[in-house]
């Protein structure tokens, strides 16, 4: 089991690129949200994930 979570880059069904961020505990923590047409689309969607949330913030919604 690796130490840190890790990116897996796949194709779905309908032929489309996509990722999932998998724990260590192998759940799935966060996903693409959508299909690319190519292999590179999506790991320059994990590229952009990585730099975003690096600084990223937590913004605590009002309840209803």
């Amino acid at each position: 089991m690796s130490n840190s979570a890790t990116f897996e880059v796949f194709r779905d069904r309908a032929d489309e690129w996509r990722w999932r961020l998998v724990a260590r505990n192998g759940r799935i923590i966060a996903d693409s949200g959508e299909g690319y047409t190519s292999k590179q689309g999506a790991e320059r969607g994990i590229e952009s994930v990585k730099r975003s949330a690096a600084d990223a913030t937590v913004e605590y919604l009002p309840e209803d």
